[in-house]
Formats: C-alpha cells, sequence, structure tokens
C-alpha cells in the first residue's frame, strides 16, 4: 500500500463575518494568502458544521469535532481536557472547573463584588511564572480536603472539587469584556458556594506582591478567579483504534494537549509557542516536519491566534494571525510534503480550517458551519475557489453536516 501523510493546520476562531474596518471583508477575505488561494484553486473546498446546536459553541467540541470524535458522544466539559494536559489527578465524583486569572475594575469606589466590570479575561496574558506564584497562594487560603487549584499556563487554570455542582449556570470571561459582572455570576447549583470562592480569591489578590508589581509597571492586575467550563473526567477510544493511523498534535494550549492526550495522539509543546499574535509558528512548522520525519502519519498543528484577536477585538491582528499562518506554518509545511513527494513518492493530504467563528463584532465564538479546504496531492486537479474565505466556499454548495463526517473524507 502506498503510503500517505496527513496534516491538519487548525486556525482557532478564524472565521468571522464581514467588517467595516476591512471595506466590508471578513479577516479571510482581507488576508494576502496567495498559497493558501493557490491549493484551494485544486482542493474540495465547501462549510462544515463543526458543532452540534445543542453543544457548546467552545475550541473543546470543535476541536474534537474537527478530529474525528463526535462532541455529543464524548464531550464531558472543557476544564477536564486541560486538567489532563496540565497532569492533575481526576476521581470519580469530581467536578473540574476552568479557573481564569481574570482583571477587574471598579464602576466607582465604592464598588462591590457584584458592582465590578470584566476588564481583562487573560489578566494582561499575566505569564505562567506570576500565575504560579498566585494559584499557588489561592490555593493554600482557599483549598479544601476535597477542592484544590492547580497552576495552569498564563491565565489559564483548574478548580478540581470532589463532589462539586456540576449543574451551575456558568458565563465564560472572554464573553463578558467590559460587562458588569452582576449579571453573570453563578447560577443555580451551588451559586453561592461558587460566588463565595470567587469573592475569597478577590481578597487573597487584591495586595499580593505579584499584582503589586504588575500594577507599578502598568500592567492588568490578577484580581479575582473566574470559575466556567467545569465538567466530569472523559473516556475516549484511542485515535488508532478509531482510525488505525499514529498521530500527533501540536499547540500551545493545555486544551488542544488534552485532547491529544485522552486520544491517545502524541502532544508536541514547541519553545516560545504562547497562543498568542507573538508565537513561535515556525517553531510549530519544524516540529511538524520533525514529526513526519519520525514516521507519524497525521500532525494536527492548532494556531490559536486568530480566537485571542477575535476575543479581544483586534481587526488587523486577526488579519495578520491569518497571514503569519501561511507564511510561518503551511508555506514550510507544504514545501516539505511537496519535496517528500519528489523524492519518495509519498502523497498527502493537507486541510485548512477554523473549529468555529469568533466573529470581531460580538468578541466570542459561534456555533455557524465553517470553511474548509481539502487537498489531496493525488488529485490535484480538481476545480475549487479563488480565494479560500468564507463565502467562496459557501458558493460551492458543498456541505458536511458534521466535523466528524469531514473528517472521515480526510482520512479514509
Amino acid at each position: 500500500m502506498k503510503l500517505m501523510k496527513y496534516l491538519i493546520v487548525l486556525g482557532d476562531g478564524m472565521a468571522d463575518i464581514p467588517n467595516s474596518s476591512l471595506s466590508g471583508k471578513t479577516p479571510l477575505q482581507a488576508a494576502v494568502t496567495p498559497i493558501i488561494s493557490d491549493y484551494a484553486s485544486r482542493a474540495l473546498c465547501g462549510m462544515v458544521k463543526t458543532l452540534p446546536d445543542d453543544v457548546e459553541p467552545g475550541s473543546g467540541p470543535a476541536n474534537m469535532s474537527v478530529m474525528g470524535y463526535d462532541p455529543l458522544l464524548y464531550y464531558t466539559g472543557r476544564s477536564p481536557l486541560e486538567a489532563v494536559s496540565m497532569g492533575v489527578p481526576i476521581q470519580d465524583g469530581d467536578i473540574v472547573f476552568r479557573c481564569n486569572l481574570v482583571s477587574l475594575r471598579q464602576s466607582n469606589a465604592l464598588s462591590s463584588y457584584e458592582d465590578l466590570i470584566m476588564k481583562d479575561y487573560s489578566a494582561g496574558e499575566i505569564s505562567t511564572e506570576e500565575a504560579h506564584v498566585l494559584i499557588t497562594d489561592l490555593d493554600a487560603a482557599l483549598g479544601t480536603e476535597g477542592l484544590h487549584l492547580y497552576s495552569g499556563r498564563s491565565y489559564r487554570h483548574c478548580l478540581v472539587w470532589h463532589n462539586g455542582p456540576l449543574q451551575s449556570q456558568l458565563t465564560a470571561p472572554h464573553d463578558i469584556t467590559d460587562k458588569d459582572v452582576r449579571h453573570y455570576l453563578p447560577k443555580g447549583q451551588m451559586e453561592s458556594e461558587i460566588l463565595q470562592l470567587m469573592k475569597r480569591s478577590h481578597e487573597v489578590l487584591k495586595d499580593h506582591p505579584v499584582n503589586l508589581k504588575r500594577r507599578l509597571e502598568g500592567k492588568n492586575t490578577a484580581d479575582s478567579i473566574w470559575l466556567w467550563g467545569q465538567g466530569t473526567r472523559p473516556n475516549w477510544p484511542s485515535f488508532q483504534s478509531m482510525y488505525n493511523k499514529s498521530g500527533a498534535v501540536i499547540s500551545a494550549v493545555d486544551l488542544l494537549f488534552g485532547i491529544a492526550i485522552c486520544a491517545g495522539l502524541k502532544p508536541i509543546e514547541v519553545e516560545g509557542a504562547t497562543g498568542n499574535l507573538n508565537s513561535n509558528l515556525l517553531g510549530k512548522a519544524k516540529a511538524a516536519i520533525r514529526a513526519f520525519k519520525e514516521g507519524i502519519e497525521y500532525v494536527y498543528v492548532h494556531v490559536e491566534a486568530p480566537d485571542e484577536c477575535g476575543h479581544q477585538g483586534d481587526i488587523f491582528g486577526k488579519v495578520r494571525a491569518i497571514e503569519k499562518i501561511e507564511s510561518d506554518v503551511i508555506r514550510p509545511l507544504l514545501q516539505h510534503l511537496e519535496d517528500s513527494k519528489k523524492t519518495t513518492g509519498e502523497d498527502f493530504r493537507f486541510m485548512f480550517l477554523p473549529d468555529h467563528p469568533t466573529p470581531l463584532d460580538i468578541r466570542t465564538h459561534t456555533s455557524n458551519p465553517v470553511p474548509f479546504l481539502l487537498y489531496d496531492s493525488t488529485d490535484d486537479k480538481r476545480s475549487g475557489v479563488e480565494k479560500y474565505d468564507e463565502y467562496s466556499c459557501a458558493g460551492t454548495g458543498i456541505f458536511y453536516p458534521t466535523g466528524p463526517s469531514l473528517f472521515e473524507e480526510f482520512i479514509k
């Protein structure tokens, strides 16, 4: 049987809607991407609905879906996936929460916690080193025999609560930037206990030395934990058993590494890969090339930057993120695969797509269909689209109702 390599490059939150600051174009339309356009002209292009309507429009279920795992069957919450990546022990009965360090600002001099405003869901993209100190001290102050905080990366951390509340209604902090938190405080099961944890964290953090230093440096401070995205321990079949392929995932965020570990894929971390616009994207491409050279058949390269720019409302940053994905990730990777085809005869399939839209106008995720490009080096005479974007791909009339149905087409 002839060998085949499989590459997916995913631009998290890359899809969008027309923006007046881009002359009515989407970021994908505005981005200068000649390499992507060339492959799109010879590829299968269309739209795919990665997220079922009754599943939260998050990166967890959306990336699972793109990887061939039906979120209706396997998704148990975002936080357990991150906890798996962090090596956090999860027992039966444990509920895992995503625990952001966030910046809050006062609406007036006498503001209570309920009166505060969500200034920054990432606490100024606080460093992992600073965050580790804060989470360690918060665990000492708030932790109990059945409740512990675990340090992750930058502003992203976990709280594990044995027999904690699973059915509470909690809001992602990146959905409420510049809004009064009063309207988004915990509701439902054990709402008062969750809110009390957040309030107590605010008291611990307000005069913490890390925050005093950040304040002097003019940086956003970590003023509170914000709990959301709760779930239970996942249990998935391996990627090898489902698709008979070896694989690896390259990312900068624990969520994707957790997905990789749950699927039995190799998680590959790259030095300097941060998840934002200044991430070491070229390093990700080099890591993917090494993985292919080592015999791994399938590589999934995840780039977080478009999503972060979408949440921040950074219009031109999102366009730049897409252009950097082409120049620093897609260009070297496709050059390697094309060279390998010439020297060894090994063919490849390449798919490029977002997991979900993160429209700049609303700064949060939606579950609308997203455009995809699927190129097969054994069939490069297709009539695709001149420019890879939401409207060109929708115009082909090709539609996959689920992520796994598209993945089956890709991996078959």
